[in-house]
């Protein structure tokens, strides 16, 4: 993160004896939240109630529908919000006690990322890196070309922020956040506005860096996830309702996810507590993926063996009383 004009770059640039305290050479990233809640002080919204995580190395998946709090999680994390109560550490550093150390390590990608519309994106880039302390003009040149090919802007790196696409400026906020190469990245719903190629890349992007740093990102779209995800929290009115892997997630989901193929007028029949995942048409009927208790399918359904992430999100939040929201075209069909 920056702000702080006392910071130095890290990794392959040269680097202040000072620069990262609390990140020793060859230390586990780490974030450890214990027990925080955040009452907003505005309508009294309880935003958090009493979370508590671990994360080490690794993409870490924070899913949740929209208002669950993650984005108050996230500001936390960051320093931009203090807790009500509880703790969180990030490397060993206090949010609270210790929020210059926090974003010496920290790289944030906020959910509304905005830049200087008619600055350039290398401009862009030169000024994040000044102000994370890369005040060597040649390391700073470097990292900025390394962070560029990273993302896969350096072709554009004289283009102004206004031309940009939606997935270029997601990328040109990933990159602002890596610049001073942190072991922690903070990602809070990069895909939202997305068309699908640039959500895929946006994916294999966050992948790729997951492997040398602790990635926290929060997203309520489940194929956010992607394939590198291996561990996971669903949150929801402020409380973790759910904690360990997508497959833990989707065995939970075994006998709760079933085809059916039912008659036109019959769909808009189903009982209460039956969610409509996809449709498709199917000689003259309509073949349904459904979500709910087996006793309330229509006569004929057949359970899934294997279903899918989103399908097991939305088993596990109607089990639990939640309305899951997830988007229709997220799911590649239409819910009710």
């Amino acid at each position: 993160m920056k702000g702080d004009r006392t910071r130095r770059g890290e990794g392959r640039i040269p680097v202040s004896e000072h620069a990262r305290p609390l990140a020793a050479a060859g230390e586990r990233p780490t974030i450890e939240i214990e027990g925080v809640s955040h009452v907003y002080r505005r309508g009294g919204v309880r935003a958090l109630d009493d979370v508590s995580l671990t994360l080490g190395p690794g993409l870490f998946g924070l899913l949740g529908p929209n208002g669950a709090g993650k984005s108050t999680l996230m500001r936390v994390l960051t320093t931009l919000l203090v807790p009500t109560s509880g703790r969180a550490r990030v490397m060993g550093a206090d949010v609270v006690a210790q929020p210059e150390a926090v974003r010496r390590v920290v790289g944030y990608l906020p959910q509304e990322f905005g830049a200087w519309r008619i600055a350039r994106v290398r401009e862009v880039l030169d000024m994040m890196a000044r102000l994370s302390g890369l005040d060597d003009a040649a390391a700073r040149a470097r990292r900025i070309d390394e962070v560029l090919e990273l993302v896969g802007l350096a072709e554009v790196a004289r283009r102004r922020v206004k031309a940009l696409s939606g997935g270029m400026l997601r990328r040109l906020g990933v990159a602002q956040a890596l610049v001073h190469d942190p072991p922690v990245l903070i990602v809070d719903e990069p895909t939202v506005g997305l068309d699908p190629a640039e959500r895929i890349r946006f994916r294999r992007l966050v992948g790729d860096l997951g492997r040398e740093r602790v990635i926290l990102l929060s997203t309520h779209i489940v194929s956010d996830l992607g394939d590198a995800c291996a561990d996971m929290a669903v949150i929801d009115r402020g409380r973790v309702l759910f904690r360990g892997s997508p497959r833990e997630l989707v065995r939970r989901a075994r006998g709760r996810v079933f085809d059916a193929v039912v008659a036109v007028d019959q769909e808009a029949r189903l009982p209460e507590g039956v969610e409509v995942v996809s449709r498709r048409p199917e000689g003259v009927g309509i073949r349904l993926r459904l979500v709910g208790a087996g006793e309330a399918m229509p006569a004929g359904a057949t359970p899934v063996e294997e279903p899918g992430l989103e399908e097991a999100y939305l088993a596990f939040m109607l089990e639990a009383g939640r309305s899951a929201a997830i988007e229709a075209s997220d799911l590649g069909g239409g819910g009710r």
